[in-house]
């Protein structure tokens, strides 16, 4: 008996599409959202949604086999999806765990397990890399929104930690909604981070309005002009690029050891 694996797949979200060029099921690959941007050669494959919204139509003339969505959000278009009669494939991964675990799962899904395995070596092996001997470990507010301030998810806060900071909201990445993750400008500063970065996926991370927060010019951050923006794509993807982002995280974590 043979396994048929899908031959015709649509990904609703950027880092599902990394992982199948990386694990070499880019010729399957039929349909993307309009957000995937790497590699490179994604931007060539027919766009069929945002992250929220969906058009269906599209998705429908391209015949998938499989399509892949991500998170909570797109909770409603796989919903639709399958009302259409289209198979779904659901992730909704929040923890570094989580994404190894993803990655595993493409891979068998797509009958490249060995693949997968080899990519998620990849991965491990970087983060678990030791970083340079630090004198301490500076204090480190991830913000992943501005309207309302949201810090950081799961795999953000992993990383902040694996690149040598201490995330000041750790006890909140387990909250897996956004909206659970939501903090005050009190706490903020009261906290008195070291290092502010800052990602707010879709749009540019504006510094100076950062700078400006009524009482925000006493957190040593501020004091120091130690701000930094990291693109979304790079860090709120939970995916291979992720590596772009860690190392950002930990060049940035490494400059400040050394000031």
């Amino acid at each position: 008996m043979t396994c048929s694996h899908p031959k015709r797949v649509v990904c609703l979200s950027a880092e599902a599409v990394e992982i199948l060029y990386e694990i070499g099921c880019s010729r399957r690959l039929v349909g993307v959202t309009g957000y995937a941007t790497q590699p490179p050669a994604a931007r060539r494959k027919p766009r069929v949604s945002g992250f929220s919204k969906v058009h269906y139509d599209r998705v429908d003339a391209l015949r998938p086999d499989l399509i892949i969505t991500f998170s909570d959000v797109q909770a409603a278009a796989a919903q639709e999806l399958i009302r259409r009669g289209h198979t779904v494939l659901a992730t909704n991964q929040r923890s570094l765990a989580d994404i190894y675990a993803t990655i595993r799962l493409l891979g068998q899904t797509m009958g490249r397990p060995d693949e997968a395995e080899k990519l998620i070596r990849k991965l491990r092996q970087e983060i678990a890399r030791p970083h340079p001997s630090h004198k301490s470990r500076p204090k480190v507010y991830f913000e992943e929104w501005n309207e309302p301030s949201i810090s950081g998810i799961r795999w953000v806060s992993e990383l902040i930690e694996a690149a040598g900071g201490e995330d000041i909201f750790s006890e909140l990445r387990t909250r897996s909604r956004a909206s659970d993750r939501v903090v005050t400008s009190d706490e903020i500063i009261h906290r008195q981070p070291d290092l502010i970065m800052a990602s707010w996926c879709g749009k540019k991370v504006k510094v100076k309005k950062i700078c400006q927060r009524p009482g925000w010019q006493n957190i040593p951050a501020i004091r120091h002009g130690r701000i930094y923006e990291i693109p979304s794509a790079h860090i709120l993807q939970p995916g291979p690029s992720l590596l772009k982002g860690f190392r950002e995280l930990r060049r940035i974590i490494e400059k400040w050891n050394g000031s």
